[in-house]
């Protein structure tokens, strides 16, 4: 779940908001309009923080910065410039565009450049699948991983299955399942129905893809 995500998600229908009364026997609430309960917007995917390369990208221009500006400042102050600025300033100088090195730094700045935009337009939380919006100002995200495990667990309760393993992703969960007796058929048609219909309850804002694979165990 994620942060911002009400409570513990609970694998049946997803739920209403109540009337401000607190019951349904009570007498309905005054005001032309109730609570939105069908429609809560768009739930578009969780976007992530991405802490680390902000941090790692603000050190090191800190300390680039900070060093600069000292360098500059002793100069000002009639102290030699450091050793690597006059490298660096001779290096510019001297080399031509078609050196290895300036192509080099110029591939590596290029790369971290592509590497910060793709960072800043794309949503992250590649593991966290956005949940039906009920009311405005509520969101709720589902792990993929706790997704899975509650369709593995309704997949273990179909007759004749003995072990299945399942994997969601963002546009499929995928179910790979053994089957110790009854027909391949039968368990990959009851596997098909109690999958899909778990899907549907986990009250996902885009319905996931379903594939089902069973197998007979391996001989040894």
């Amino acid at each position: 779940m994620s942060d911002d995500a009400a409570g513990p998600v609970d694998t049946g229908p997803p739920p209403t908001l109540d009337k401000p009364d607190g019951g349904a026997d009570g007498p309905a609430p005054s005001g032309p309009a109730g609570p939105r309960t069908a429609d809560g917007g768009r739930a578009g995917r969780f976007w992530s923080a991405r802490r680390v390369p902000a941090v790692l990208v603000s050190l090191v221009l800190c300390g680039a910065a900070g060093l600069l500006l000292y360098d500059v400042a002793a100069v000002r102050a009639g102290r030699p410039a450091m050793a690597w600025r006059r490298r660096l300033a001779h290096e510019l100088a001297t080399r031509h565009l078609d050196d290895p090195w300036v192509l080099g730094g110029a591939a590596a700045a290029l790369l971290i450049g592509v590497w910060l935009i793709v960072l800043a337009v794309t949503p992250g939380l590649r593991g966290v699948l956005p949940m039906r919006r009920t009311a405005p100002d509520i969101r709720a995200g589902l792990d993929r991983t706790a997704a899975a495990l509650v369709l593995r667990d309704r997949a273990m309760e179909v007759s004749g299955v003995r072990s299945v393993r399942v994997s969601v992703g963002r546009r499929r969960a995928r179910a790979r399942a053994v089957a110790h007796f009854r027909e391949l058929a039968e368990v990959r048609g009851d596997l098909d129905a109690v999958l899909g219909e778990g899907l549907r309850q986990l009250g996902l804002a885009h319905r996931l893809g379903l594939s089902v694979h069973v197998r007979r165990p391996t001989k040894r």
